[in-house]
């Protein structure tokens, strides 16, 4: 019998499907830049992903089990990186409503033909933004738990607590996300990549 794999193991590998998300959307804004046809529906998917997996199920378990769990165990909040991460949770949902904000507006036009200066075209440069910035936040984000703060925990949290975070994972995953959640989810991920690598150049 294998042993479980560890909290932030299980958060890691959140972090590939994170990381999966993040490419497409990548690839989707610049595509959008380049004035290609690019849905807006893409990036309303790519918002719903943010909402219900990177936010609504990796974030709250952290910000719900693992960071109470390192409190408890003696890392400070305040001015530590604990509040780093949070405030850049923070940042992140704010540019994933702007994106999805643009997104909404850009609905039913054809804002990739749009002349300069149009209110299309501000909402497109908008969407741009907002999805170019997260990208870049969460992929810096995600090198400071896995380099920083995951290590930190696997030496403060003892195998008692350890345990005890993954029951609260287990939670998360079944109270607040559902059955098949991560099969969703996972399934979104790939479509996204899917639509994305065929926005590609050939």
């Amino acid at each position: 019998m294998t042993d479980p794999a560890s909290p932030t193991d299980i958060l890691m590998q959140e972090h590939r499907l994170i990381e999966h998300v993040l490419d497409a959307l990548e690839t989707a804004a610049d595509q959008m830049e380049r004035r290609q046809a690019v849905r807006p529906g893409f990036f309303l998917d790519a918002a719903d992903f943010i909402a219900g997996f990177a936010d609504g199920c990796h974030h709250r378990k952290e910000e719900g089990v693992l960071f109470g769990a390192l409190r408890d165990s003696g890392m400070p909040v305040a001015g530590g990186p604990i509040e780093l991460m949070l405030d850049e949770h923070e940042q992140g949902r704010r540019l994933a409503r702007g994106m999805r904000d643009a997104a909404r507006r850009l609905e039913g036009s054809d804002a990739a033909r749009q002349p300069e200066g149009s209110d299309d075209d501000a909402d497109r440069r908008s969407l741009i933004t907002n999805a170019r910035g997260y990208v870049a936040l969460l992929r810096e984000h995600i090198i400071k738990e896995d380099e920083m703060l995951f290590p930190m925990a696997d030496e403060l949290l003892s195998a008692e607590r350890q345990d005890q975070v993954r029951q609260g994972f287990e939670r998360v995953e079944r109270d607040d996300m559902g059955a098949g959640a991560a099969e969703k989810f996972q399934a979104l991920a790939d479509k996204l990549g899917r639509e994305a690598n065929a926005l590609r150049p050939t």
